[in-house]
């Protein structure tokens, strides 16, 4: 008697393994929509991350050029006279010795100037040079006194000849703002020459680095340039990643999508498979030697 051959298990990875997923719902036309939104979010997101690098460009040129110019030597006035009468942006911050006198009686502050959180006014003065033309010196900030909307004392510049170095800043845009008597909304040269009733440099102004003779009180230094490129450049990657989170997303619940459609598949094929296993198979019916129909078999005749 032949001994029967151990029955094998089933492989495992056959009963494991799943059919593929299908993502034909792609081509319908609530995903189409939902792909065309993250094309054109992907777009926007573009459009901002370029904003931010353009101005990080900006801030990075404004930073070079207060690496290069700032801590330059003096240029004599008669040798650059021209930076404050036709300036160029290369110019900002290149350090210029003047010689003349400061003419007092034209002072006047500039408003809303906060520095640190607190209000305040910056100090200028026209200065008329040796060489004739009269430049407009930014000597300094003052804090809001105890009078609503001056300070409470202005420091006067050295009196008579002077030499003072001041770093070269391009005028400011007109301000539609209405200022006292004595002060002016922005650095606007075109209306401090109106204010003062004189020519001044119509395109630049100079920020006091020095004054010889020195005199005390003196107005606070201005803040220093910074260096500082910003958060420009991790904003624009910010914005790229934005736009492929709008992509993942999508692809992302599509996949969940297909994942769930294959499990609905599996599971109406288990529900089919056991009302199958569940049917009770109907007796053959059984014929009698002679060839007649069984009583079973007539019966089922007459119903049929």
């Amino acid at each position: 008697m032949s001994t029967p051959a151990p029955m094998t298990a089933p492989n495992a990875r056959d009963a494991e393994r799943l059919p593929p997923l299908r993502f034909g719902f792609l081509a319908t036309g609530p995903w189409i929509l939902g792909f065309v939104v993250c094309v054109l979010f992907a777009f926007l997101c573009h459009a901002l991350a370029q904003w931010q690098w353009d101005r990080r460009v900006e801030v990075q040129h404004r930073v070079n050029r207060v690496l290069e110019n700032y801590d330059d030597d003096p240029v004599p006035f008669a040798e650059a006279s021209r930076l404050f009468t036709a300036f160029q942006t290369e110019d900002e911050w290149t350090p210029v010795t003047l010689t003349g006198e400061y003419l007092v009686d034209e002072t006047l502050i500039v408003r809303n100037r906060p520095r640190a959180g607190q209000p305040g006014y910056e100090v200028l003065v026209p200065f008329r040079t040796d060489e004739g033309p009269v430049v407009v010196v930014d000597r300094g900030w003052l804090p809001v006194g105890n009078s609503p909307g001056r300070p409470d004392a202005v420091p006067a510049p050295p009196a008579g000849h002077a030499e003072v170095v001041v770093r070269v800043k391009p005028g400011e845009p007109a301000l539609d703002r209405e200022a006292p008597d004595g002060q002016v909304p922005s650095i606007d040269l075109a209306e401090i020459a109106d204010t003062v009733g004189g020519p001044v440099a119509g395109t630049a102004y100079g920020i006091m680095v020095t004054e010889d003779p020195a005199v005390e009180p003196m107005p606070q230094k201005l803040v220093e340039p910074t260096l500082d490129e910003g958060p420009h450049l991790s904003y624009a990657i910010q914005w790229y990643l934005f736009a492929a989170m709008g992509f993942g997303v999508w692809g992302y619940s599509a996949w969940m999508r297909a994942r769930n459609d294959r499990a609905d598949a599996l599971d109406d094929a288990a529900d089919d498979g056991l009302l199958s296993a569940h049917r009770v198979p109907r007796a053959k019916p059984v014929r009698r030697r002679d060839g007649r129909l069984t009583d079973e078999e007539a019966e089922d005749a007459l119903f049929d």
